[in-house]
């Protein structure tokens, strides 16, 4: 997990790009979460948000381990 603004934000998605990880685009969510410390418990009004980014991760990481499986 990760948290920048501005040049640290650029190298964090430089950083995801270089290895192959999947960015997910959501300016709203960014802006709410980028409110909180990253040790920060999520508020129970965005748990639906945060449920739908795990979905995500585990779409995309079974996706990935099927690439891996085929070779």
């Amino acid at each position: 997990m990760a948290k920048g603004k501005g040049r640290m934000a650029e190298r964090i998605i430089e950083l995801a790009r270089k290895h192959d990880i999947p960015i997910r685009t959501d300016y709203a969510l960014v802006h709410v979460l980028s409110k909180l410390d990253l040790d920060q418990q999520i508020p129970p009004e965005l748990y639906r948000a945060v449920a739908e980014i795990l979905a995500f991760v585990y779409s995309t990481n079974e996706k990935y381990r099927e690439r891996q499986d085929r070779g």
